[in-house]
């Protein structure tokens, strides 16, 4: 299409073309919008997932040469062909980031959208599946609504390129090179329309149909279902975490979890009465065990009211009582709830009465903000007055229809089959959108009610933007065997690099047995009790133990620490071993969580976060960087026994692994040091999951607690790698409300001065009530001696008192 005419606007660039209209918004320097229609005018349409006041006025030129328009502000160019209107996206210096083909990148294709129509003579099927309650009903008939238009985005993208993003899914790809995806919400999917490169830039498609990308024999590019334009954000970085602020300041900045919801959560399917709650708890005290909360999963209502927000009288008789309980024991309840009621409960009665279901008659409305106020009103007299601390918001795509049968449908299928049953009931242009809804419901319910508790939401669904409401996603319910576990650490990084930072998954996997559904997969009939599933269930908790949130959950078997072994039994004592480990870790982890709110940090990262430029991690699946420090290595292959508990005879006790060039790493169970820039053989017996530490690095290491908050008199140790100049920002904060957004909180700055071998503590910035005014330090050097740590050179104890400190080792 060629380009007719343009005008510079004070705040866009507008371009008449002989097929449409192109306008150009700098929202900052380095993130700008693109929307493309064939209408007379831009749609008027509000985003859900962009923040209102996200667009800044921004100093931007334009000018022209014989063959081109070019679009610039301070850090990024678009160069328009004025005879086919593609685009070339460059940095200030003229360096090509990305284009559209030459003959231009842009097509809207026009598509008729049918709605449902629901009236009194719809019929409603219910049913019970493994996922849950379900409602179906069928349409009295459908109508055409309006005239929309599928997007197509093309791209030509560099031969040395990797690009990373679009959610959480279920096939094991990092690098999307060579691959499609389609992004819609399913059990074990999580879609999270932003693309990353390791050229340095990102794309953020501002839709919430369905949508596919396609880098294969197809083309390159990002197809969108149904929308009334195409509507996309450029993003430049260069670096992954300009890219992540930058999506942040689009569409909402990370909310701070409360301290304990780094520590362990215990859950699994399912605890059935109050007793049984605390009685896991008292186990786990018993034991000195370290744990921060448990689970109560599904069916807390009475017998089959599905989805009542309300605690059974039987086998919950004083939920009140129970939670003083629970909290006595230092412990914290997450609850479960569903966006769908059936069998005429009271909540259930209470939509239905006031127009709020959609047309099954089951699901609410979470795109009315007046069913979302119901909803919480709901959750909050049923559940959260009685002092409950976190929400489990399951099955928050509710309308996902492949869980049956024995057979797994093919992803074509799979796609037909879940898209078609959420069309009857949502706009078809919405359709990946419910989890944001509904978690926006929640989290402003809570905040309206309370602020002295954070918002925490485990949910199965998640859009961009959702980062803003407390939540945490968590990968479905995935089966219990080896290639399952490889696959899932590919998932969770694609999904962490769209800037959506919190992620988990059940460890051990869901469904561990095998039954006749196709989903219920797991290799393990004997579940705990098979030696094969105690090693995998081990090497799943190591990997989780770097993991935003740690959490074991699942079916089919018991997850309690004690269930595989007892105190001197290798499998029981790992368990322990890495569950002390995070606890111990939990400075470190709260003040990277600090980062990611305030910062707009990501704890869980690829590779190319921090090795763009190594072109050798650009596929790394299998390892991460958690924070600046720490390079995890999950082993993902057994070792010691089969299914069955058959032993493995002659099993290699290692791990392959790549040590990114750059920087020297510590082994951290020996604390040898090691060049960068090299694959080894790192030693993997059970008790040991490969992790290295970056030299530089501060690492702070809290004592030995059994839950978060536990007030203990022994030292804070900062361990300090030699190789290289490094810092790390200590934070701080009340732990469990919203006075961090006032400002009350603490940083301190620590920084390591290798040639000088000497530590600055800089002076503490910032306070908050409760805050100690003095804190003992233990300092230990690590440096790859033999006599690292015993000898007196390497380790100092202080007392620091908020003023600067400068420790000086000779």
């Amino acid at each position: 299409m060629e380009v007719i005419r343009y005008e510079q606007k004070e705040d866009h660039l507008l371009i008449e073309s002989t097929n449409g209209v192109i306008k150009i918004t700098p929202y900052t320097s380095s993130i700008i919008r693109i929307r493309y229609t064939l209408e007379k005018e831009f749609s008027l349409k509000e985003s859900l997932m962009v923040e209102q006041d996200a667009q800044e006025l921004v100093d931007f030129s334009v000018h022209e040469t014989d063959s081109v328009i070019v679009f610039s502000t301070s850090n990024v160019q678009i160069q328009i062909n004025k005879q086919t209107s593609a685009f070339t996206y460059t940095d200030s210096s003229g360096q090509i980031l990305a284009k559209e083909p030459e003959r231009g990148g842009k097509t809207l294709v026009p598509v008729e959208v049918v709605t449902s129509v629901f009236d009194q003579h719809t019929e409603i099927q219910n049913s019970q599946s493994v996922d849950g309650a379900r409602a179906k009903a069928i349409p009295s008939k459908q109508v055409v609504d309006r005239t929309a238009y599928h997007t197509k985005l093309e791209f030509e993208w560099s031969d040395d390129e990797a690009l990373y993003g679009l959610g959480s899914h279920e096939e094991g790809i990092l690098n999307l090179r060579g691959t499609h995806q389609y992004l819609y919400q399913q059990n074990m999917k999580a879609v999270v329309p932003v693309l990353v490169s390791t050229k340095g830039y990102g794309v953020v498609v501002d839709s919430y149909s369905l949508m596919k990308f396609h880098d294969d024999m197809y083309g390159s590019y990002i197809w969108t279902d149904v929308d009334s334009e195409m509507d996309y954000y450029f993003v430049y970085g260069p670096n992954f975490d300009q890219i992540v602020s930058s999506y942040r300041h689009l569409t909402g900045k990370a909310t701070l979890l409360p301290k304990w919801a780094f520590g362990y959560v215990q859950s699994k399917e399912r605890y059935k009465s109050q007793e049984e709650l605390v009685s896991i708890i008292k186990e786990y005290r018993k034991r000195q065990v370290p744990l921060d909360a448990i689970v109560l999963d599904w069916q807390s209502w009475t017998g089959n009211l599905w989805g009542q927000k309300s605690f059974d009288p039987e086998r919950f008789p004083n939920p009140t009582q129970m939670m003083h309980n629970i909290h006595d024991l230092n412990a914290k309840l997450m609850v479960s709830i569903w966006p769908i009621m059936n069998n005429d409960g009271p909540n259930h009665v209470e939509m239905k009465q006031k127009g709020y279901l959609l047309g099954n008659q089951a699901t609410y409305d979470a795109f009315r903000e007046e069913a979302r106020n119901l909803y919480w009103k709901q959750a909050n007299e049923g559940l959260f007055s009685h002092s409950i601390d976190a929400w489990w918001c399951d099955c928050t795509e509710p309308f996902e229809a492949d869980w049956t049968g024995k057979v797994k449908p093919e992803p074509e299928e799979r796609l037909r089959i879940n898209t078609e049953e959420s069309k009857k009931y949502l706009d078809p242009g919405f359709i990946n959108a419910y989890s944001l809804l509904h978690s926006k419901g929640i989290y402003e319910g809570q905040r309206q009610t309370t602020e002295t508790k954070r918002v925490v939401n485990l949910t199965r669904s998640t859009y961009a933007g959702q980062q803003k409401y407390g939540t945490i996603a968590w990968s479905g319910d995935i089966t219990a065997n080896w290639e399952t576990m490889r696959k899932q650490i590919a998932d969770g990084l694609n999904f962490c690099v769209t800037g959506v930072p919190y992620w988990t998954l059940d460890i051990g996997g869901f469904f561990v047995s095998k039954k006749d559904q196709w989903f219920w997969n797991g290799d393990y009939q004997d579940g705990c009790e098979d030696l094969g599933y105690r090693e995998l269930y081990v090497r799943w908790l190591q990997y989780g133990t770097f993991l935003p949130m740690f959490r074991s959950h699942g079916t089919d078997t018991p997850r309690e620490v004690w269930r595989f072994g007892e105190p001197g039994t290798m499998f029981y004592d790992t368990i322990v071993k890495f569950i002390k480990l995070r606890y111990r870790l939990l400075p470190y982890i709260y003040s990277i969580a600090g980062w990611v709110t305030h910062q707009d940090y990501t704890m869980m990262r690829t590779l190319a976060f921090d090795f763009r430029n190594d072109l050798k991690t650009h596929n790394s699946k299998d390892q991460f960087m958690f924070g600046p420090a720490f390079l995890v290595n999950p082993v993902t292959e057994a070792m010691y026994y089969s299914n069955k508990s058959v032993e493995i005879e002659g099993a290699s006790k290692k791990r392959m692994v790549y040590l990114p060039f750059g920087t020297d790493w510590y082994d951290f169970w020996t604390n040898e040091r090691i060049s960068g820039g090299q694959q080894m053989e790192a030693a993997a017996d059970l008790e040991t999951m490969p992790l290295y530490v970056r030299s530089g690095s501060i690492v702070p290491f809290g004592p030995d607690i059994q839950y978060s908050t536990e007030e203990s008199t022994d030292p804070l140790e900062l361990k300090v790698y030699k190789g290289e100049d490094g810092s790390f920002t200590l934070y701080e904060d009340e732990g469990d409300n919203y006075n961090y957004e006032k400002g009350e909180f603490s940083t301190i700055l620590i920084r390591w001065e290798d040639e000088e071998n000497r530590l600055v503590i800089e002076k503490r910035q910032g306070s908050f009530h409760g805050m100690k005014s003095t804190k003992e330090l233990v300092i230990t050097l690590i440096n790859g001696r033999e006599d690292r740590i015993s000898s007196s050179y390497n380790q100092r104890k202080v007392i620091y008192n908020g003023e600067q400190m400068i420790i000086q080792f000779s």
